[in-house]
């Protein structure tokens, strides 16, 4: 062992000591990564900053600013409502339609692609469900991986796999476009059933920064008597048809009605005003206290739903919520009423509350002179609170989320995916220039402003990253990673087939995991063909347990699709590890097994 092999394994524990404790932020170890391997002479200066020019780099922006144009013009929206149909709100359902959608795509594209482009709609669909991201991205992203092996242009080392399998000067039997298929259906159906099973345990619970529910937590703090929304469903034998106003339900119930829907959801009203009719066979939507909401619905003999229905998506958090915003000394408001600027008519938000000094007023709002610095509390949709964030008239206290579709430009920018694909599965083009014409080219056509793509970018993901390729090459530069497979191998013998295939796959595993996986598999096809043949193994048996064990990654955030998850469902160190530990000796068990069953090994 030579002192580079000492010093570049001490870099190793150190990286994997940071990631574990947390002493700095992930993104900042990989830069750690990129100044202290070349000041320790184990990589170039040159290799030190390759990694952020990279393929892999470079297709991980591409990918999210493609994925970004899509969520931008609505399409995730629909991938989101398609999902829901047949999901609905159920946590198992949902996580395994989107994983297992996922793991079918990753078969036939870079699994880096699959995961970032789904990664929107799996946000929206989080947030208007109410299950934590964080309990969806992990499944996905995990099984994004191992949907690389469904085919042998799912991932990079099935890619490279029949040109590294010559031994001697023999080139063996090539395997075709499906030959792996079988290993991968099973290993997808044994991670599926993995986070059916134990995903409760294992998932991390905690909230990211997005709010499921239509207030922040901010606002419901300052106002926590508003409540929240509801659907209600006024029976067809309802008498009393009349004005929201002659109800008084704001001044009884403290509830207020912000949407209703009409003839079997055909007709849509948003912020209905104090002379709205409300008539028989109505869903209506209010926003209050969950005891008065339920006090006002036996009261008035309709029928309090556990969730909204009519309205599910289109008041959904993805959609809609509460802002609170402050009059400016600029705003025409101040001086007139509620009534007078017809706040409700011209803008579709509903008034929920006038803060003003110490006090907080929720009923009579229609009749309050407005007065600069009053904090006006408000329910709508995001594009409406859009609208107003251009005038002159109120500051929000908080930045307005969701954003204003372009949905004419969802076609372009299915255009712009499609013609990526094309370019990788047709035309061979490499992943990173394939990925970027697809970016250029919905920045050019409008689909995103050059900011937004830049704004779309996780760039805390492109430096971990960036920092992680340097010491796979510091790996291979001082010949640590040859030095503990030739120590491994020679000192298993002449295993049995089961044997050599398990240790193949656990010494893959771990190369995977400290260097790339590209490198791993180079470096171990012809190492353990050579032992298969010693061992009267088939070689080819061995070359393909090289590069399926290649996706057996998911203890660390270093591959960059963990690491890609990573920041969105607000992951952990050791959520990986929590999480990932049972996941890889899972994969190792089912591989082995399908070898030996499926392969005949």
């Amino acid at each position: 062992m030579t002192p580079e092999i000492i010093l570049v394994l001490g870099v190793l524990v150190f990286a994997i000591l940071l990631f574990i404790f947390e002493w700095v932020r992930v993104d900042v170890v990989g830069i750690i990564m990129m100044v202290i391997l070349p000041l320790l002479g184990l990589v170039t200066p040159e290799q030190a900053i390759s990694g952020l020019s990279s393929n892999a780099v470079v297709s991980i922006i591409a990918v999210i600013i493609i994925g970004a144009g899509l969520d931008k013009t609505g399409v995730m929206n629909s991938m989101a409502r398609v999902i829901l149909r047949f999901a609905g709100k159920s946590e198992t359902r949902i996580t395994t339609l989107i994983s297992a959608t996922v793991a079918v795509i990753s078969g036939f594209m870079q699994n880096i692609g699959a995961a970032a482009l789904f990664m929107p709609a799996a946000k929206r669909i989080g947030n208007q469900t109410g299950v934590p991201v964080g309990r969806i991205l992990m499944p996905m992203g995990f099984c994004a991986i191992i949907g690389g092996c469904l085919t042998l242009v799912g991932s990079s080392p099935l890619i490279l796999l029949n040109d590294l399998m010559v031994v001697g000067g023999k080139q063996y039997e090539p395997f075709g476009l499906f030959g792996v298929t079988p290993i991968g259906i099973v290993l997808i159906i044994a991670a599926l059933i993995y986070f059916i099973l134990f995903g409760k345990f294992i998932l991390p619970t905690r909230s990211v920064d997005e709010s499921s529910g239509p207030m922040s937590a901010v606002l419901s703090d300052t106002y926590s008597g508003v409540g929240s929304i509801f659907e209600i469903h006024i029976p067809e034998n309802w008498k009393n048809s009349g004005p929201l106003r002659a109800l008084e339900l704001r001044p009884i119930f403290f509830c207020t009605v912000v949407a209703v829907s009409r003839n079997q959801g055909t007709e849509h009203f948003h912020a209905p005003d104090p002379d709205f009719e409300l008539k028989p066979g109505d869903h209506i939507v209010v926003v209050g206290p969950e005891t008065y909401a339920a006090k006002m619905a036996e009261k008035m003999e309709w029928g309090l739903q556990s969730e909204l229905s009519s309205f599910a998506e289109e008041l959904s958090p993805n959609n809609a919520g509460i802002m609170e915003g402050i009059l400016t000394p600029r705003s025409e408001w101040v001086g007139e009423t509620l009534k007078d600027i017809k706040l409700r008519n011209r803008f579709q938000v509903s008034p929920l509350a006038i803060f003003r000094g110490e006090k907080i007023f929720v009923s009579g709002l229609n009749d309050i002179v407005l007065e600069t610095g009053d904090a006006l509390l408000m329910h709508g949709r995001w594009e409406m609170f859009h609208m107003l964030k251009d005038r002159p008239d109120l500051v929000f206290t908080e930045t307005v989320r969701g954003e204003v579709l372009r949905e004419d430009k969802a076609r372009t920018a299915l255009l712009w995916l499609g013609l990526s694909l094309t370019l990788i599965l047709i035309f061979h083009v490499q992943l990173s220039i394939a990925l970027l014409a697809g970016a250029l080219g919905m920045i050019i056509t409008k689909v995103l402003t050059i900011d937004e793509a830049y704004n779309s970018v996780d760039w805390m993901t492109v430096f971990l990253l960036g920092g992680l390729i340097p010491l796979g090459m510091a790996f291979e530069n001082t010949g640590a990673a040859k030095y503990i497979a030739d120590s491994i191998m020679a000192a298993l013998g002449t295993p049995q087939p089961v044997v050599l295939l398990t240790v193949i796959g656990i010494l893959t595993s771990f190369f995977t995991l400290v260097a790339s996986n590209v490198g791993a598999t180079v470096l171990l096809v012809p190492l353990s063909m050579n032992m298969a043949l010693g061992a009267n193994v088939d070689p080819r048996l061995a070359a393909l347990t090289v590069a399926v064990a290649a996706s057996n990654t998911f203890v660390l955030p270093t591959h960059q699709v963990n690491a890609l998850i990573m920041r969105p469902g607000g992951y952990k160190t050791v959520d990986y590890v929590k999480s990932g530990t049972g996941m890889t000796i899972l994969y190792l068990i089912v591989m082995v097994a399908a070898l030996v069953f499926l392969y005949g090994a």
